[in-house]
């Protein structure tokens, strides 16, 4: 059974109360792990990772920063320069549709992290995730339910893979123009049902998916 946070129990806006908590122990490099595209039909799954200082400062820098799924898509693209900007490191990874129809959906978030991981400029000392388990490696890890919205090193990575897969599946767009993705990014939106009513499914489609035609 999943456990369960109560939803008047989370912050207005992600803060650092979980990043302080490590702090004071002499963890100072904390990576904030989310991803972005886990439900959609076509197209990669991504994952982001932030390193934030460890400085109360950035939560007035960064005032605003949340969940990238509360957020509009102008409000994403915003905040990307800043974060990128006051984070002490960046990357951002991503799993194809054919390696998630290969290994699962689950394990190919966990590679787009992994992947996301090795973009790093900088080893974190601990990671905090939404929610997500990375066995594959030492780096103690803090799973958080509604990471996003309780971490700003989680929502603040959020950003960035959602941000990431968007300008993706909007390339995208241009090698498969008959579906639609840069308006729906892959997602099993009415449009895209049509669409592949029509055309079939593409080749990056993911065809382990229950997709609705």
């Amino acid at each position: 059974m999943i456990a369960r946070v109560d939803p008047a129990s989370l912050p207005k806006f992600p803060d650092f109360s979980i990043e302080q908590t490590l702090w004071k122990i002499g963890l100072t490099r904390l990576g904030g792990i989310d991803e972005a595209g886990r439900g959609a039909w076509a197209g990669p799954v991504s994952a982001g990772v932030v390193i934030l200082p460890p400085k109360l400062s950035v939560l007035k820098t960064l005032h605003g920063v949340r969940d990238s799924k509360q957020m509009t898509v102008q409000q994403r693209e915003s905040w990307v320069p800043l974060i990128q900007q006051t984070c002490l490191a960046w990357g951002v990874g991503f799993a194809s549709a054919g390696e998630i129809d290969a290994i699962g959906i689950l394990p190919a978030t966990r590679l787009a992290a992994l992947r996301a991981l090795q973009n790093l400029s900088l080893t974190p000392e601990h990671l905090i995730t939404d929610y997500l388990n990375l066995p594959e490696i030492s780096i103690p890890q803090t799973p958080l339910i509604k990471g996003d919205r309780r971490s700003l090193s989680v929502a603040a990575a959020s950003v960035l893979a959602k941000t990431s897969r968007d300008a993706l599946m909007r390339q995208l767009e241009n090698d498969f123009p008959a579906y639609g993705f840069a308006c729906h990014k892959g997602y099993g939106t009415r449009r895209h049902q049509e669409a592949i009513r029509t055309h079939g499914l593409c080749i990056i489609h993911r065809k382990s998916f229950d997709i609705q035609k």
